[in-house]
């Protein structure tokens, strides 16, 4: 985001009554990660957690509560006491999918977490073997087409984004492709670069160093417009595939709070969080990570969480998706 644009979001804020100046607060923060060290939901949350703090001139730490697909570290948010000291780094998957892939959960987080604030989309990138005979995704949908049940799509694991968005690729063109899921994306990016599977929809960053050491080739990107990381590459709905005109899949990175958290800190933890996510150093993170920024406050988040939750519950449905 330029200067300019950032300087209306700030004046639209402060017109809004929302603060964005820095409090001094001596309680630490805690930011909730649902995953393992390492990937962009940790890194988005420890740049958040360094910049928050410097902004507000207090602790905010990150605590990483892997487990269960996201869930076990987004009960432990909602099972905290609603006083603005514990939050949860969000994420579609945890949100969005994992209400309607999970029987039995022991909480909703559509109803027991208050959205903050939304900061970054991240699409993924389809690929396949460097050696594949397969460019365009024209001739990847005429191919399975062609060979029905015969190809195979990888993904880091069921009940994933790649596994979901596999799914709703074949159910948009009419195609029947086998899934194989692995235990994390690196083995899965590492049979496909091998020419054991066919295809996958993958998370940017550990896709993007394949593609330019030449072992993979990029045939497009999920989301509405191409990423800078990738300029070339058509997105899915650039592909001249009819069925594929307005397809979209994107996994949205926000930070929600225990539900009953007071609104007054909400809207002002909100302000300061987008303060920061249009900074040009937040920025450069993003990109690293192959994601790109979309800033919302509550309502905002909240809209969007619930328009995810249904379109993600109805692929669950239709394709009969389950996790072990």
């Amino acid at each position: 985001m330029d200067l300019a644009r950032r300087g209306l979001l700030l004046g639209a804020l402060a017109a809004a009554g929302l603060p964005v100046r820095a409090q001094s607060d001596a309680r630490p923060i805690r930011i909730v990660v649902p995953f393992a060290p390492g990937g962009g939901n940790d890194v988005f949350a420890r740049q958040m957690a360094k910049s928050l703090g410097e902004l507000r001139r207090q602790a905010v730490i990150v605590e990483n509560k892997p487990g269960a697909g996201g869930n076990l570290g987004s009960e432990q948010v909602v099972r905290s006491a609603p006083d603005g000291s514990t939050l949860l780094l969000g994420h579609t998957g945890t949100v969005s999918i994992n209400p309607a892939l999970y029987k039995g959960l022991k909480f909703d987080a559509r109803k027991d977490l208050q959205p903050v604030a939304m900061f970054a989309s991240s699409a993924l990138v389809l690929v396949v073997p460097a050696s594949s005979k397969v460019r365009t995704v024209a001739e990847l949908v005429a191919e399975a087409k062609t060979q029905p049940g015969k190809l195979d799509f990888a993904s880091s694991g069921s009940g994933t984004g790649g596994h979901l968005t596999g799914e709703l690729f074949e159910q948009r063109t009419g195609t029947k492709i086998n899934h194989i899921p692995y235990k994390g994306t690196n083995p899965a990016l590492t049979d496909l670069a091998g020419g054991q599977v066919h295809l996958m929809f993958s998370v940017i960053p550990p896709a993007l160093a394949l593609v330019k050491g030449g072992k993979l080739r990029a045939l497009a990107v999920t989301g509405a417009k191409r990423l800078p990381s990738l300029p070339e590459v058509p997105t899915l709905a650039e592909s001249g595939v009819r069925a594929l005109a307005n397809f979209e899949s994107t996994l949205t990175y926000g930070i929600l709070a225990p539900r009953g958290t007071p609104e007054p800190f909400v809207k002002e933890l909100a302000a300061q969080m987008l303060q920061v996510a249009a900074s040009a150093e937040f920025q450069s993170r993003l990109d690293v990570e192959g994601a790109v920024p979309l800033l919302g406050g509550p309502a905002e988040y909240a809209a969007l969480i619930a328009k995810e939750n249904a379109k993600w519950a109805e692929i669950v449905k239709v394709s009969g998706a389950t996790v072990e």
